[in-house]
Order: structure tokens, then sequence, then C-alpha cells
């Protein structure tokens, strides 16, 4: 018969009363194939999932579907969860791929895999470093998904087998969950059975996935009793009695499992099926199962019930050899025992590639395992841990048995602990290294050890529980006589922690009291270092005036002893932290790029787990806010490419995306900023607790939405994240008040929109934040003023202008001027808008060089200058058409339209590409040349080279001042 377990040779008929399965499972494998094959609209359901209760059939259907499958000549991927490796992360994906990367050599492997071979090596089992990266979890199942999608497209289409799945690893089910939906998008068929009953809450997300409407399982009924009929006559004969096979149909409840058992030891017995047979036929049938199982097996002798043990402890497919050395048994005796085993039928031969034997079926197994005396199981898995040992198994293998063993406080057991957290954390797997790490601390570790240990422990929880990483950073921090290098690493991870709890005010003071007891001067400058960052960030800082002066003083002094051996990262990061400070209060922006050049002397790292990516990004956006973004772009494009090799694809990506989006939004290229930050946000969705990343993320979606004229959308964006309720407790990028305000504005919703903007300036005024090129609080709040208060608006736009004046960045003064303009309005307002327009024309922020050209233009309109404002409309047009700017470019159409002027078709292709003349007069720029000068070189009037060079700062990304390194490696036009 085909009921029972996978090792009973399979009979070619049907499975019995599976008609409405083996049809669904036909129909998916031939959808497969006419999807593989490209037919039109050829879809298949990608998931088929079995469920029911043990011994229902379900590892039945599954090898019929394995044997199905290859006879339809697809590629097989299988694994089974085992009830007693549940703790063994990621061990069903091994499962599935191992055998498919064993084949081929570590050259071949590695050509394969590519820069995913150091992030997966670990959860794939492969040999891999010690100093390989620890990726977060986002990375490891981006990862997987690469590997499987690869796997799916090599050749043949793929059969994915998972049996057991209820006792399948955390980490592996998470990862199908995930990946699971893209099965139904490639040549790969997942098939799953499990028990419902004993599924896992977590993750819910695979629940979800097989329970999904068109993916609902086919639940198993019990066999009817014509059917348990039917198996039993196999066996017996066609003359067994109605009666009898009525009553085995009662007694094994129309499980497939026992009814198959049942009838095979009726044959064995050479029983009829007689009235007179019912006895012993219940004798059997309890045999099958609970305490009859353990008779059955007792009676085979003592060191065959030893083995038995043994193999249960350690999980199938188990190695003989193991399995002896547990049970202490010669090879004679362990030989003996697998041989009475097999003609049980309690073993046999195991399905894995990798051979060794298994159990028929897993309630055989299970039954076994539970009913081991508690006392001898303890020791059971000690002898494992000892035998996994001396065969040379990894960490991880014998970890899995120090966990049912008691605490005894033995070092080797802490050190193996650790290592296997270790291992687990280089696999993406924290939560396994957390219970790990638990365990250790329960030993208990060495006294001198125990600080350390805590450590690992927080940092494994940082990415599942930061509350606990705060209690576990706490007690090490209490533990006496800590490494002053571990301490500070301690105080780094605990202030971070903090932050992340929204306890910024705490986190500043755990790094300030640190930087007062350290007496290591650079130990006391990195605290230092972490007082600013968290200071900075804090929304409620009290003393933000004296914090700014102190940090100065400090930078001074560091800048001053510029001439000695070149500055550790802690001074660079304090100069990345000034150059950000004088950013914020608005400071020359020459001060600012000194301090942010000097912070990246000698680089800084995103991926430096020990110092955080705060002040690298804030440096990088520094440059974007002095209108160097294309520096901006470079520095953002390093990070991320840094956190995608080290496998950092959940929050640290996510915000690398959202604000390289806001950067490409400043320069104006509005359409490619909106795809950036959709895949920011997309990415920070997949990361639980990603918080900050994601109010990045829609904030600077909503502005771009907004400057595309995109509103609808925007608005749903805004109330699918509750967005308007946002109220940070640290300082994001950009503003949300401001963002949410600027989309009120657009909605014609001005009170409202005041109210947020009069709340944001009096923050920032508390703070002396004044920098309108970071937060234009004062800019908007004059253009909602100018409807109601025109002098509060004019006065508010004054002052921003001065303000931008003092900053000294061309994009800032020119949309300051432009605000001016806006609401000052009437002739007067005329020289306000050509200013505007000439300092932008410097800057390369096209999207507000393309709304001051059409202010301009309708402005020269409404004073009768029209062919003036034909030219200025015509540009601002060309401008807001190339930004994405949509509803911009429909006021600039209007204009025309209103000033009598039909719009003509664009006169230039959009592009990045310099020409001849705009680099000779880029590189003469640079040089130092005045504008007269590079007229007469290139035979233009001064306009004419002014209006080159304003479309060279708007191509390459860049003012004036950043220029000459810029066009060190901007590519020369074609000849």
């Amino acid at each position: 018969m085909t009921y029972g377990s996978p090792p009973l040779s399979p009979d070619s008929r049907p499975l019995l009363e599976r008609r409405r399965e083996l049809r669904a499972l036909d129909t998916a494998l031939s959808d497969l194939r006419a999807a593989a094959e490209g037919g039109p609209g050829a879809r298949h359901r990608g998931l088929l999932a079995f469920t029911g209760p043990a011994g229902r059939g379900k590892t039945a259907l599954i090898a019929e579907a394995r044997a199905r499958a290859v006879a339809r000549g697809f590629r097989v991927l299988s694994g089974r969860g085992g009830e007693t490796e549940q703790e063994l992360a990621f061990r069903v994906v091994r499962q599935f791929m191992q055998p498919a990367l064993a084949a081929q050599s570590e050259t071949d492997l590695r050509s394969f895999l590519g820069s995913w071979y150091d992030i997966l090596a670990a959860a794939l089992g492969l040999e891999a470093a010690d100093t390989s990266p620890v990726p977060d979890p986002t990375g490891v199942r981006d990862g997987l998904d690469w590997v499987m999608t690869r796997l799916a497209l090599q050749k043949e289409p793929v059969v994915l087998l998972l049996d057991d799945a209820h006792w399948a690893d955390p980490e592996s089910l998470s990862w199908l969950a995930s990946f699971g939906p893209r099965a139904a998008d490639l040549p790969l068929l997942i098939v799953v059975a499990y028990r419902p009953d004993e599924l896992p809450p977590e993750p819910a997300a695979f629940r979800s996935l097989v329970e999904r409407h068109h993916n609902r399982p086919y639940s198993l009924a019990p066999l009817s009793a014509a059917g348990v009929a039917e198996i039993v006559r196999e066996q017996v004969g066609d003359a067994a009695e109605d009666a009898f096979c009525e009553e085995c149909w009662t007694v094994t409840g129309g499980s497939p499992y026992e009814a198959v058992e049942l009838a095979i030891r009726l044959g064995e017995r050479n029983l009829k099926g007689t009235r007179e047979d019912l006895p012993m036929m219940r004798d059997l049938a309890a045999q099958t199962k609970g305490p009859g199982l353990l008779e059955r097996l007792q009676r085979l002798g003592t060191e065959t019930v030893y083995f038995a043990q043994a193999a249960a402890v350690l999980g199938a497919p188990f190695a003989p050899d193991l399995a002896a050395a547990v049970a202490v048994l010669g090879s004679e005796a362990a030989a003996e025992a697998v041989e009475k085993l097999r003609a049980a039928r309690i073993l046999a031969e195991g399905r894995a590639s990798g051979g060794g034997l298994d159990f028929v079926h897993p309630v055989i197994a299970t039954t076994i395992y539970r009913n081991i005396r508690p006392r001898w199981r303890v020791g059971l898995h000690n002898a494992a841990v000892e035998a996994l040992q001396a065969a040379g198994h990894g960490a991880t293998a014998v970890a899995r048995h120090l966990l049912e063993v008691p605490c005894e406080g033995r070092p080797e057991a802490v050190e193996c602990l650790r290592e296997a957290a270790r291992e687990y954390l280089r696999a993406g797997a924290p939560e396994a290294a957390r219970r790990l790490l638990n365990r250790a601390l329960q030993e208990p570790p060495p006294a001198e050890e125990r600080a350390a240990l805590l450590h690992e422990l927080a940092c494994a929880t940082f990415l599942i529980e930061p509350t606990a990483t705060v209690s576990h950073l706490r007690a090490a921090l209490a533990e006496p006589g800590v490494d002053p290098e571990l301490r500070a690493s301690i105080v780094y991870r605990l202030a971070q922690a903090l932050a992340h709890t929204d306890r910024m005010a705490e986190a500043a003071s755990v790094a300030a009291d640190e930087a007062r007891k350290a007496t290591n001067p650079r130990v006391r400058l990195r605290m230092q270092a972490d007082h600013f960052v968290w200071s900075m960030f804090r929304t409620d800082e009290p003393g933000s005036s004296a914090r700014s002066r102190m940090l100065a003083r400090l930078s001074e002094r560091l800048i001053a002893r510029q001439g000695r051996a070149g500055r550790g990262l802690e001074e660079r990061c304090i100069l990345g932290l000034r150059a950000w400070d004088a950013l914020l209060r608005g400071e020359p922006r020459e001060s600012v790029l000194l301090f942010a050049e000097e912070a990246l002397r000698g680089g800084m790292s995103w991926t430096d787990e020990n110092r955080g990516f705060e002040v690298p990004v804030s440096v990088a956006l520094a440059f974007m806010y002095c209108d160097q973004p294309r520096r901006a772009e470079d520095l953002f494009t390093k990070g991320m490419a840094e956190c995608v090799a080290k496998g950092w694809r959940g929050s640290h990506l996510a915000v690398g995306q959202a604000l390289y989006g806001y950067i490409r939004y400043r320069r104006g290229c509005l359409a490619e900023a909106e795809n950036w930050v959709w895949e920011g946000l997309r990415t920070a969705e997949r990361v639980e607790g990603a918080v900050p990343a994601l109010w990045f993320a829609v904030g600077v979606l909503i502005q771009t939405l907004v400057a595309r004229g995109r509103l609808n959308t925007a608005r749903r964006l805004a109330d699918r994240y509750h967005y308007a309720d946002q109220t940070p407790n640290a300082v994001t990028y950009p503003d949300p008040r401001t963002v949410y305000a600027e989309l009120l504005m657009a909605e014609g919703r001005y009170e409202e929109a005041q109210e947020k903007l009069s709340a944001v300036g009096e923050w920032l005024e508390s703070r002396d934040w004044r920098n309108p090129a970071w937060c234009p609080w004062q800019l908007n709040l004059a253009r909602v003023l100018a409807r109601t208060a025109p002098e509060r608006a004019a006065e508010h736009a004054r002052e921003a202008v001065k303000r931008a004046r003092d900053f000294g960045a061309a994009s800032v003064i020119g949309q300051s001027v432009h605000t001016l303009a806006e609401v000052t309005g009437g002739p007067s307002a005329l020289e306000l808008y050509a200013e505007a327009v000439d300092h932008l024309e410097r800057s390369p922020a096209a999207h507000e060089l393309a709304r001051a050209l059409v202010g301009y233009g309708a402005a020269l309109s409404r004073n009768g200058r029209l062919t003036e404002a034909a030219d200025r409309l015509y540009q601002g047009l060309e401008g807001a058409v190339h930004c994405g700017a949509e509803t911009l470019a429909a006021r600039a159409r209007e204009e025309l339209s209103a000033a009598g002027l039909r719009p003509l078709p664009l006169r230039y292709a959009q592009t990045d590409t310099l020409t001849a003349a705009e680099r000779t007069a880029a590189e003469l720029t640079a040089q130092g040349h005045p504008v007269a000068v590079v007229a007469k070189e290139l035979h233009l009037t001064e306009q004419g080279v002014r209006q080159l060079l304003s479309s060279v700062y708007r191509k390459i990304g860049t003012d004036a001042a950043g220029l000459a390194p810029a066009l060190e490696t901007y590519p020369r036009p074609r000849t």
C-alpha cells in the first residue's frame, strides 16, 4: 500500500479515497508545465497545501507528489520538519537547497552565488570564514529568494515539497512565508503538508499564505469503512468478513497510517478476517500507537530500546554509528538493533540525500521520544553532546542538545552555546541566537565573562526586542571590572537601544555620564560624540545652544591639530556632527563644507556595528543642503552598496533608498525620486521596527507627489500611515509637520497648515535652528499668511531671505527670494523674481528654478511685458516637463494661453550628458576664469555662458564651488 511512510514501496495504483487531492496535484503540475513553456495566458497557483491530523496520509501524498513530479521531468527539492529539530535555524532551508548546491565545486558554488556567498554561507551550511559579515534577517531572506529563483529558472521547473511543516524551524517557515507568493510568477510549485492544530502561531504569515482563498488547503478526511476494508482484504484475502473489516475501521478511526500498519500485521499473523480473529486484531491495532507501540518496542530487547531512544533524541534522519555512540552500544549490538527495528517497521532507510536511517512514520518517533523517562532523556541529550563533538559536528548541532539538559556551570557548555549563537547571527537568525545566549547565561558563565555574554545577548535581541536589550546592557554595565573597550561598546549599544525605543533623553544622558567617567581620552571622545548624536536628534533637547557651543569648541581644537597624525574615527564623528549642527543653525555653508570634508578624511562606514550610520548619513546630506547633491548621491551610493554587500537590507537600506530619493527630489528629478522612495518604503515595510525609515520614506514621498501634482495619491498615503498624527520623538528628514503642512496647502486647507507651521517655527526657534534650506517653515508660512495677513507674510519672507543669505547656498537664496516676490506682488515684485531666477540658475535645483521661471513669467505677463513673459514661461514649462512636475507644467501652459501665446514643442531633450560647449564652459569656470573670459573663449555673450553654466549645474548636480571635483569623475561628451 502507499499509505504509511515514504520508506514503504509505493504502489502503482492511486491512493485510496484521495481523488480530489490527486486531481488537484495533477492540475497543479500540468499548470506548472504550461506556465514554464509560456503558453498564452498560462498561470499556475504556486502553492498546494494538504492538512490533517497525524496518520491521515499527508506524508503519502507528499511521496506521491514527488513521484509524479519526477515522472513529468521536474526538479524536486524537499524538506521535512522535525519535532526535536525546531531549534536548528534554517534546517529545512538547508534540506531544500543543499542537495542542489552540493553537486558544485566550491569554485563553481562561489561563482553561482556571487556576492551572496558570504551573506548566505552560514544559513546554507556552507564553508564560511569567522570574519563573514553579520547580515540582517531581511538580507538573508532576500538572498534565499535569489537562490531559489535561480534554481527555479535554471532548467526544468522546480517542485518544492515540505512535509510536517508544523515542525519546521521558525526561520525556514518565515522565509517560505515571505517567498511563497512569488512562486506563482516562477516555474515553481510549492507543496506543503502539516497538522493544522500543531502549526505554531508564528510566523503568522505562513498560515496566511496557505489559507488564502485561492490556496485553501485540502483537509484530508478519514478513510471510509469501505476504504479500510479494501486495505485489510489486500493483506488477509477477499474472504475477510464485513463485520471484521468494520471493526478494523472503528479501531483505526479511518487513519490511513494505522489501517496500513494493522493490515500488514494481520497478514504477518496469517489471520483470515473472521469473527474469531477480532481479539487478536484489537491487540495488533493497539501496537501501532501509544502504549501498544512502546510494549512492542520493549519486546525487542533492552539494547534495541536504547538504540531507538537514542535515535529519537538525535532526530531523523540519523547516522547509525552516532545513535550507537549515544546509546553506548558496540557495532554488533547496534547492527542487531537496527535489523530488529527494521523488521518491526519502526525504522527504515532515510529519504534524505545524506542517507542514514529514519523512522517509518513521525508518529513513532514522537511516541518514543515523549515516553523516555525525563532523567534518562537528559542523559541521552548529554551523551548526544559528547558524541556529536567527538564526531566533529558544529556548535549548532551540539547546542540543540545543551538546551535540553540542566544548567551545571560548565564553561565548555557556555563557550559552545556562544559559538553557536555567533553562527546563528552570521546566518541572520537572531531569535535562535537569543535562545542559546539566554541558556548560556543560565549555565551560568564564569564571572569574568558575564558582561561580554550579556553584551552578545543584547546584540542578538536588538532587532527583536529593544526593551530587553536595554535590560541586558544595564546588567552588563553593572558587572565589575568590565574592559574599557567592551564598556564603550556596551554604552553605545545601550544608547542606541534607548533611542530606538523613543527614549532619546536617556540615550543622551547615558553617553554623557560615561564621557564624564571615562579615563581613556579616546573613549571619552567617543562617548562625547555619542552624547552629541542623541542630543541633536532629540526633539525636546533643553540645552541646544549650550551643546552647540561645546561642540564648536571641541571641533575647533580638532581642526587646529590638523598637522598631527591622521584623525581617528572619534574625531571625524565629532567633525561630522559639527558640520550638521552648523547646517541646522544656518552658519555659512563654507563652514559646513569644511567640517564635512574634514569628517570624511579617512572615510566613514555605514555598517560599523559599534558606531551607527547617523553621522555618515548626516554628513552626506550636508553636501545636499550646500548645493552639492551629486557629492551626497555618491556618498549614499557607496553607503547603500556597503549595506548590500554586508547583507544589511533592512532599515539601513530603507533609510538610504528614501533619502537618496530625497536628494533626487531636491535636484528636481521627481520621477526618479518617486521610484527611489517607493522602493525605500517597500523595504521599510518588510522590516519590523523600522520606524524612522518608514517616516523618512512617507515624508519624502508626500513631498514628491505634491510637487508632481498627484495630490490624491499623497492624501491616500498620508491617511494610510496616519501621517497627520505623527509627532516624532526624534528629528527626522524631512520634518513631518512641515511636510504635512505642504500637503494641506496644496489642498487649500490653509488654516490647518498655518497651525502646523507655527508650531514647527516655535520649536525650531527655541533650538536656534534657523536654516530655511533644512526646514522652509517660514517660506511656507509666508505663503499661507499672504492670503489674510500680507504684512506678516512679507515679514516672515524677508527674515527667511536674510537667513538664506547668511547660509549662502544659491538654491535656498533663490527659493526664499521667490517666496518674497510671491507675497509682495505687483510691479515691485518683478526685480525679486529676476533675482530669484538668477540665484537658482547658479544652483542644481531644477524644480525650484522651473517654479521661479513660471512665477516670473506670469508676473511679467500681468504687467504687460509679453515678450519677456513668453521666454520665461517657455523655459519654465520646459523645466517643469523635464522634472516631471505635471501641475507646474499645466500652470505654465495656462499662463501662456492667458497671455495669448501658444505653447511650443520642447526645444531640448532631457539628458544628463554635457554638450561640448557646456563641458568647456564648466572647465574654464572651475579653473577660476570669469564669465567674460569664458564668453570670449566660446564666442558667446555673457548671458549665453550663464545659461550654459546653469544647465551644467543642474546636470552635474553641484554649484560652482563643487564644480572642479565633480568634473573629475563626470563623463566627457562623445566626440
